[in-house]
């Protein structure tokens, strides 16, 4: 075998080539996905052309299933970091901006009994042909190892073309007035003279898809997605102590609309008040306290502790190595109980604005909404096409996605809600029912075993609650429990006008490694007799 050596530089004809056949890609990607016509259910029709050919290929190769996902994703970040010089007392006032695209698709087939999967960047008749057969072969060789053959719950061919709700796409708005909103923000946090520094970001997510499979479905959908934040740093040399705060707005599947909503300017001075606050206020005292968790916080607590628990292949122990099992093991599904009578969670992505919300999951099954813990019971994990009969079951949740054309499929986590009370009950109606206890918003440092039983977690900003009313802010506060004591303890939560989504960007899950994004709504909840922990 011969070894390339790594120190070999590239000519500049083969540079210019690759980039020649790089913009050449990135064109026909823009002739296929284009801007989205109002009016129009339908795919584009090439699209469904060269969808076609991995149909064909497959059947003709022997497979008696086939699916094939084409796929245009577009990332974009940019930034403003003020800090102190080094060794100086000047302000570095650092912008950036990241922005790439990827291209490409991937073919599923199912011969021989077992899946195969290949994938490529060079979307062409020719290579989709070759790709196609190459997955029949990964296919065949699989069916020698696996004794069982796949089983898929079935579900409809459909042919339709959706998008996700935005006004304006955040993609053609100048960088330069991107930049001009963050330095405005970060620049009005740093007038606080005991801010040590500052950093705000718009991160853009999209995603064009394309899916088509040998069971009539030919689907395409585009998602936008945006994220704005704002972070301010602390620091009080003499005692040799920092603290954050951040303007945390919750990542939706909305466009440029979204980001002049979250306000980043008007909350900037905010933030720097509130940091240089955390930064003297006393620490907690260490004990049983009742908390008053905000939507902004318990997202998170949220998704490690329900989100992560009720996946099934967790569950299986086909996460084992990497993301971990589950205590939610299958014979207690319909049984055990997880929370009290007032915790109802549902699997979603069906509702508007949800970072996994789309109208078909890349099983090509039309998403649901579905409830995974009534009346504190567990009653459903969430699950994709394959495994659903592993459980009794004859239909998926819709819970399946790949993080890029060149990932295989599998289940995912969706938009997980904590139903809201039914009554007007408000955040302070919350507090007022707390003698000693502690005020949490927006997240923090945490850590949770690998069963997602045995859990702590830190927050953002804590305010003590003393005899029913919010006081001053506090600091070094994390909470300790496990999972069913802690959603049993819920004895409130907030009604359906204090209903908010938050969302995770990055959770990673698989090998290799593949990232996706949901939401977690909930209300302003309150939880019983916690353990608090002084951190540091």
């Amino acid at each position: 075998m011969k070894l390339l050596d790594p120190t070999r530089r590239f000519h500049r004809r083969a540079f210019l080539a690759g980039s020649a056949t790089t913009a050449a890609s990135l064109l026909f990607a823009e002739e296929l996905f284009g801007a989205p016509d109002a009016d129009s259910t339908k795919p584009n029709p090439a699209l469904e052309q060269l969808g076609a050919i991995a149909l064909a290929e497959a059947k003709k190769q022997g497979a008696t299933y086939c699916d094939i996902r084409i796929n245009r994703y577009r990332n974009q970040f940019s930034g403003y970091r003020l800090s102190p010089e080094r060794g100086g007392s000047k302000t570095d006032e650092v912008p950036f901006v990241n922005d790439g695209t990827s291209f490409g698709f991937g073919v599923r087939v199912i011969a021989k009994g077992q899946w195969g999967f290949a994938a490529s960047p060079l979307v062409t008749p020719a290579e989709i042909a070759r790709i196609t057969r190459e997955a029949v072969t990964v296919a065949k060789a699989n069916s020698v190892l696996q004794a069982q053959p796949v089983e898929l719950a079935p579900t409809k061919g459909y042919v339709d073309r959706w998008t996700s709700p935005f006004q304006k796409d955040p993609f053609e708005v100048p960088v330069d007035e991107k930049l001009e909103l963050l330095h405005g923000a970060t620049r009005t946090v740093k007038k606080n003279p005991k801010v040590f520094s500052a950093f705000g970001g718009l991160f853009f997510h999209s995603e064009d898809k394309y899916f088509a499979s040998t069971e009539g479905s030919s689907i395409q959908q585009l998602i936008i997605q945006s994220n704005p934040f704002l972070n301010a740093n602390a620091v009080d040399s003499q005692k040799g102590i920092s603290r954050d705060r951040s303007y945390q707005v919750a990542p939706q599947a909305r466009g440029w609309e979204y980001v002049l909503m979250s306000n980043i300017g008007e909350n900037a001075r905010r933030i720097a008040d509130e940091v240089v606050e955390h930064l003297s206020a006393p620490p907690v005292t260490a004990g049983k306290k009742d908390l008053v968790l905000l939507p902004s916080h318990l997202c998170l607590t949220i998704h490690e502790s329900i989100g992560h628990s009720t996946e099934l292949d967790r569950a299986l122990g086909y996460e084992a190595n990497y993301a971990g099992t589950s205590f939610l093991t299958t014979d207690k599904m319909g049984k055990f109980r997880v929370g009290s009578d007032v915790v109802n969670f549902f699997g979603d992505r069906t509702t508007e604005f949800g970072m996994s919300t789309v109208k078909y999951d890349d099983d090509g099954v039309k998403t649901m909404r579905f409830p995974i813990i009534e009346k504190g019971i567990f009653k459903h994990y969430q699950t994709i096409r394959d495994q659903a009969h592993l459980i009794g079951e004859t239909e998926s949740r819709g819970c399946c996605y790949a993080d890029s054309w060149s990932s295989v499929p599998f289940q995912r986590m969706p938009n997980v809600w904590l139903a809201p009370s039914e009554s007007d009950t408000t955040a302070d109606d919350l507090i007022a029912g707390v003698d000693d206890g502690v005020l949490i918003e927006g997240t923090g440092s945490y850590s949770i075993d690998q069963q997602r039983y045995n859990f702590q977690f830190g927050g953002d900003a804590f305010w003590e609650i003393k005899g029913g009313k919010k006081r001053g802010m506090i600091s070094r506060v994390a909470y300790q429990a496990r999972t069913p004591d802690f959603w049993q303890a819920c004895d409130a939560i907030a009604g359906r006008a204090y209903w908010q989504q938050y969302g995770l960007f990055n959770d990673g899950k698989g090998e290799p490694t593949q990232i996706n994004a949901m939401s977690h709504g909930c209300a302003p909840s309150r939880f019983r007799q916690i353990n608090v922990l002084v951190t540091d």
